[in-house]
């Protein structure tokens, strides 16, 4: 089996992880499209497992939770009508964890916007941290029985209620109603109100948006396949944890996080990847025919 050079493998990983479009990634690395989502789901199934492996016992004392929205294949609105639509086509939402001190991507998931997708990034995050938190989510309340279930007792939560004005805008327009105000409201323990913020996490929606393609808005750059959607988020996040120095912190947030003492390389995921496929068996003796 042929297998592309360990310094094109990379030079793929790296425009996945800085936005380049997939097309334009085959052209510049001269390679096939297929090459290209092979390598993608390769290093997605490989990066889930380090997160899964590497994030854990983690130390925090700030945890901000949010969701940011993005579709497969069509917008919901447009699945009833669209032909053969795939499984999982729709409306997707990433919810993430971050720790607003290390700025580690504690947890995540993707899902819908519902109480079970709320529910699974919240006992997942419960099960990767080690000591109680003070925890901060917006006002959607898919949040309230999930970090109960999750958490019990054991966190200091509260919720950033944002307060919106009337709509100015056209119906169906993009832009946002005015926020008119936010509300810090107590839900569980004795959250810091100095510290009821969602402003780290919020600035990580943007760093998703700015460097994964699949969420620019108004273009056709979106996922085809709500695998392919995991498995790019999957790389960015382990790329953003181990390989990419953070500006503020000057090392990697799980380097910052006592996970990892250090600097990770494009090459380590490379080398994940490696070792993750089956090692091939010995062929049996080769037997002339009659």
């Amino acid at each position: 089996m042929n297998k592309l050079p360990l310094a094109k493998r990379t030079q793929i990983l790296a425009m996945l992880c800085e936005g380049s479009s997939m097309r334009s990634i085959s052209r510049v690395a001269d390679v096939s499209i297929n090459t290209v989502t092979k390598l993608l789901v390769d290093a997605g199934e490989a990066c889930l497992a380090l997160h899964d492996e590497q994030v854990r016992n983690v130390k925090a004392s700030r945890i901000q939770c949010d969701e940011i929205w993005s579709f497969t294949y069509a917008k919901a609105k447009n699945v009833p009508n669209a032909k053969a639509a795939p499984e999982g086509a729709g409306d997707v939402w990433t919810w993430t964890a971050i720790d607003a001190d290390t700025k580690l991507m504690v947890s995540y998931f993707v899902g819908d916007r519902g109480s079970e997708s709320a529910i699974c990034l919240m006992d997942d995050l419960r099960s990767r941290l080690s000591n109680r938190v003070q925890l901060t989510t917006d006002g959607h309340r898919a949040y309230l029985e999930a970090v109960e279930g999750a958490f019990g007792g054991d966190v200091d939560y509260a919720q950033l209620v944002k307060l919106y004005g009337p709509t100015t805008v056209a119906p169906g327009r993009y832009s946002p109603a005015a926020l008119s105000g936010i509300r810090k409201v107590r839900v569980e323990g004795r959250p810091d109100k100095a510290h009821v913020s969602t402003s780290h996490v919020e600035r990580m929606n943007l760093s998703i948006r700015m460097q994964n393609r699949r969420f620019t808005r108004l273009t056709n750059a979106f996922s085809k396949k709500l695998d392919n959607h995991i498995h790019a988020l999957a790389l960015y996040f382990a790329f953003y944890n181990f390989c990419r120095i953070h500006k503020t912190l000057r090392v990697t947030p799980a380097m910052a996080a006592g996970i990892t003492d250090r600097l990770w390389s494009l090459e380590d995921i490379v080398e994940r990847i490696d070792a993750a496929k089956p090692v091939p068996g010995k062929r049996g003796p080769y037997k002339k025919g009659r």
